[in-house]
């Protein structure tokens, strides 16, 4: 072999070896960037995982964590380390446990079937609990990791704190909750003062022809105790219609500053006995209290409501309390309880310690003619009665109990910034009779208008009378004497009472008023407050009622 052959094989074998060592060295610096691309892909993945404000995580089949990032610290207070050894059923509330697990066994079938396309993902709303004992809520995005086979190995998942939004679900829900129930109150309300009002109209002809009927006939006769009876049961019907209008917002008051606590204790005689002698009542009276100002008569119905209501919780021997404190609510306290108003607050509680209520029950307690006693036992107008009063002073009710562990309802009534008047007691007067004077008696109800002239004349006044406003109108141009007096009802066809009143006014500059009505539907009173100097007569009224109510007003005398 030639020495040009040999070196040419040289050649060729170094250049082999060159190309080998070329290709070795190209396979190691792609191995060296595929390391580290992948290097850099974990950095990029560590520090997504690291300082993303959602929690990244992965579980194996056997529901172990494999990885958590550290931002479980902020949503759950736990380290990562802290977080995985805990098994993941004391990770979250038991029904979001289950919750978890069905999702992952259904998911799980789910991926035996072929037609279903792999990798897709499940979204979760999760409850979980805190370092601490809280519990947060977590929207988890899940999907499965799979093996080199393509059969799920695993979970990995994203959660995202949701707490906010959970929270200001529940207070959007509750808030249009409130207001369909308040919505409901007042549609019921309102039909509740128009019915009132029609009742009252006939109960004050039933009343009052009645009570006629009782002076003509033998006190010791059969048909005198008839009468009476008809009497007591047009009165029961009164006091049913009056607390339709007070669960309505529409009955009169004239509300005056009062000590919450000598109005309470002004009524404990009677209470005593309204709730009978098996039932203990304890008096809790608050010291310094702020003065309110409310009709103390509403004081009155709210009170023996509450009673009356905690009497028949209790099956035999029991205990009622009446309390009475201060209480100033911020906008944080409002805030934890719902129905809650900022404030200062003077609170009227009344306690009991029978068999109480359950959630159904207490979401319609305010409802009128809602009730759980026997037909014969109960109206449901109680408590409506007591919401209706607390709403017209602008106050809340708070109302807590559980089954057998008895009832407690707090009233709260605004403070108002004065000093409280003196509680005088009632006197019982005879009826005043009249020395001749004219009274024009205005009434679109004819029964009524045959009613207040008979009662009227009976009590020696002159009495003119007129169907409608422009009638009234009519009589008065043409009257030649002297008109001491207008009593008028407050709804009329052609114009109301105060209209009326206003437009007599300027023949009779001293002409003194009294308005009657079943309500006063805002039209001589606002917000249902009585004007100074404007006297007013509820229907169904009494003889004495009528009586007393004129005779005031033309010898204008105070309330």
């Amino acid at each position: 072999m030639s020495l040009a052959m040999v070196l040419r094989g040289l050649q060729s074998s170094l250049d082999h070896e060159k190309t080998l060592r070329q290709s070795l060295e190209h396979e190691i610096d792609e191995r060296k960037n595929a390391e580290q691309d992948l290097r850099d892909s974990e950095m990029q993945y560590r520090l997504l995982a690291e300082n993303v404000s959602d929690v990244i995580w992965t579980i194996d089949k056997a529901q172990r964590f494999t990885y958590i990032s550290p931002s479980i610290q902020k949503l759950r207070g736990y380290t990562p380390e802290e977080a995985m050894l805990i098994p993941l059923e004391n990770t979250l509330t038991p029904v979001s446990y289950e919750k978890a697990v069905f999702v992952m066994v259904e998911e799980l079938a789910i991926e035996g079937d072929p037609g279903v396309l792999p990798d897709r993902s499940q979204v979760l709303e999760l409850e979980h609990i805190r370092k601490d004992g809280s519990t947060v809520w977590g929207e988890l995005t899940t999907s499965f990791i799979r093996d080199e086979d393509g059969l799920p190995s695993g979970i990995i998942g994203i959660t995202r704190d949701i707490t906010d939004r959970k929270r200001a679900i529940k207070e959007k829900a509750l808030l249009e909750a409130q207001l369909q129930q308040a919505q409901k109150m007042e549609s019921v309300g309102r039909l509740a003062g128009g019915v009132a009002h029609d009742y009252n109209n006939a109960l004050s002809v039933i009343i009052g022809f009645t009570e006629m009927a009782i002076d003509d006939v033998d006190p010791d006769g059969l048909q005198h105790d008839n009468l009476n009876e008809v009497l007591n049961a047009a009165r029961r019907a009164t006091d049913i219609t009056r607390q339709l209008l007070a669960f309505a917002r529409k009955q009169l008051i004239t509300p005056r500053v009062l000590d919450l606590n000598e109005n309470v204790e002004s009524m404990l005689k009677m209470l005593r006995r309204l709730i009978g002698e098996d039932i203990d009542l304890s008096w809790l009276p608050g010291t310094s209290l702020w003065p309110v100002k409310l009709d103390s008569s509403q004081i009155d119905q709210m009170l023996a409501n509450l009673c009356i209501n905690a009497r028949d919780a209790i099956d035999g021997v029991g205990k009622v309390t009446i309390e009475t404190g201060n209480a100033d609510f911020d906008e944080a306290n409002c805030a934890d309880h719902s129905g809650f108003v900022p404030g200062a607050f003077v609170q009227l509680a009344v306690s009991d310690n029978g068999c109480g209520m359950d959630k159904e029950i207490l979401d319609n307690i305010f409802e009128p003619f809602f009730t759980t006693k026997d037909v014969d036992k109960g109206t449901g107008l109680g408590l409506a009665t007591v919401y209706g009063i607390v709403k017209q002073n602008n106050g809340f009710i708070n109302v807590y109990s559980e089954p057998d562990k008895g009832t407690t309802i707090k009233i709260y009534l605004p403070r108002h910034e004065g000093n409280a008047a003196v509680i005088q007691d009632k006197i019982t007067t005879e009826i005043p009779t009249g020395h001749g004077e004219t009274v024009l008696v205005v009434e679109d109800d004819l029964q009524i208008l045959k009613l207040a002239r008979q009662i009227l004349e009976g009590l020696d006044y002159t009495v003119l009378t007129a169907g409608t406003p422009g009638k009234a109108l009519e009589l008065v141009k043409t009257h030649a004497g002297k008109i001491h007096l207008l009593v008028t009802d407050v709804i009329m066809p052609e114009m109301n009472g105060r209209e009326l009143a206003q437009q007599m006014k300027s023949l009779y500059p001293e002409l003194k008023r009294v308005f009657m009505s079943g309500y006063t539907a805002n039209v001589i009173a606002h917000h249902g407050v009585l004007d100074k100097g404007v006297r007013f007569i509820q229907k169904p009224f009494s003889r004495r009622d009528l009586a007393i109510t004129v005779r005031k007003a033309l010898d204008d005398l105070s309330e």
